[in-house]
């Protein structure tokens, strides 16, 4: 296929979940052209992530969403640590620092109008793209990039970002490592709504409950109109079931006995448990030549309160800015931009590698502290969370718990 043949656009971006599409929204806010390809047909609704950090609330605020998303959500203010029905200590989160509970789906509805707002029909729906090619040397920064699709069109960018997520098709292709980092553990959530909840009002604020237990920990998490109960699952598997297979997780009845028996906290007995396995991945490199990599595609974060979206916001507004730099630097005449435009990523590569890598060290503290423990390993925990519920100890804690600093 010829140049001249060639869809074109400033930007692509591949994957249209929550950083996809804030990065097109801060792009298309500069007055530039980015084109988001999405697979899916339309938004999950399943619950995912519901944790939106401070700093990655102000990124939604500067990309003119978080108006929107204010009476989508509850306010989560501090949190109490417990153990055996005793409180261990407590946390509170200044006015600036606290965490919004919002349904991932609602913030990428919300993305996606604004984005429809600023640029219409930069998303498209339906798209699997299937190849990606860079071109640092060429002489026109718009063959820049080509990226081909399922179907056999392609389109070419200036730049590319690859936020397609932890199994992307694309990073694997480029040949960037995605290696596997300290810390897992499997866990089960439910959400639980409606009357007797013990949730509070959309709009209003609560404190967030961890029970670190002998049996592991269980987490009482406000969202709106409820709690999502999530808990860990310790060696837990259920009798004669193999790893991997669907019934490794409990049903309804299993988990509510396993609240019920850490915590004394009957869940109805209608919750719909999910189980997930958190893990920890960074990929070798966050770019290669014209093509950086966001969010879950760049790292994956334990998704315990939602780590990774707010991480992954954080990477959204540095690559929007050096995005919109190299492309007001580039030669509006076709002629060569220089290596500066051609390959604009490596500070951003480093600052974001390197708050991943925290992050994720973070994670893998605050998985093992919500592990399983007994005897003298318990009473060792018990007295680490007391201390650390004091101050100046308590200050330090909160900022990791709301990210501050990422």
């Amino acid at each position: 296929m010829s140049d001249d043949a060639l869809a074109r656009c400033d930007v692509v971006i591949v994957g249209g979940g929550p950083v996809g599409l804030l990065i097109a929204v801060l792009l298309a806010q500069r007055g530039l052209e980015p084109v988001v390809l999405e697979q899916r047909a339309r938004i999950a609704t399943r619950p995912k992530a519901v944790g939106v950090h401070a700093p990655g609330w102000r990124v939604l605020e500067s990309a003119g969403v978080a108006e929107r998303l204010e009476a989508s959500g509850v306010v989560i203010v501090g949190g109490a640590v417990e153990c055996a029905g005793r409180v261990l200590g407590r946390m509170r989160f200044p006015g600036d620092a606290a965490v919004r509970s919002v349904p991932q789906h609602l913030v990428e509805a919300a993305l996606e109008a604004r984005l429809a707002e600023l640029r219409p029909g930069a998303l498209r729906r339906g798209l699997e793209a299937v190849g990606i090619e860079s071109s640092p040397g060429a002489r026109s920064t718009r063959a820049g990039v080509r990226v081909r699709l399922l179907d056999g069109a392609e389109l070419a960018a200036d730049y590319a970002v690859l936020a397609d997520g932890v199994r992307s098709r694309l990073r694997a292709e480029l040949g960037i490592a995605w290696r596997l980092r300290r810390g897992s553990a499997r866990y089960a959530m439910a959400d639980v709504t409606g009357p007797g909840a013990g949730g509070v009002a959309v709009g209003g604020a609560a404190d967030a409950r961890l029970c670190f237990e002998r049996g592991g920990v269980v987490e009482a998490l406000p969202i709106p109109g409820g709690l999502r109960w999530v808990a860990h699952l310790g060696r837990r598997r259920v009798r004669g079931s193999a790893p991997g297979q669907a019934s490794e997780w409990p049903d309804a009845a299993a988990f509510a006995a396993i609240v019920e028996e850490r915590v004394g906290v009957r869940l109805p007995g209608d919750v719909e448990p999910s189980g997930f396995v958190a893990r920890q991945r960074l990929a070798a490199r966050f770019a290669v030549e014209r093509i950086a990599l966001a969010g879950d595609a760049a790292h994956e974060i334990s998704p315990i309160g939602g780590q990774g979206m707010s991480l992954g916001f954080r990477d959204a507004e540095e690559l929007a800015e050096v995005l919109a730099g190299a492309l007001a630097a580039a030669s509006p005449s076709g002629a060569p931009a220089g290596a500066g435009a051609a390959a604009p990523f490596a500070a951003y590569a480093r600052r974001r590698r390197r708050a991943a890598s925290r992050a994720i060290r973070r994670a893998a503290f605050n998985m093992a502290m919500g592990g399983p423990a007994r005897g003298i390993r318990l009473a060792l925990r018990n007295l680490a969370v007391r201390l650390l519920a004091l101050p100046p100890a308590r200050a330090a804690l909160a900022r990791v718990f709301t990210m501050r600093g990422l």
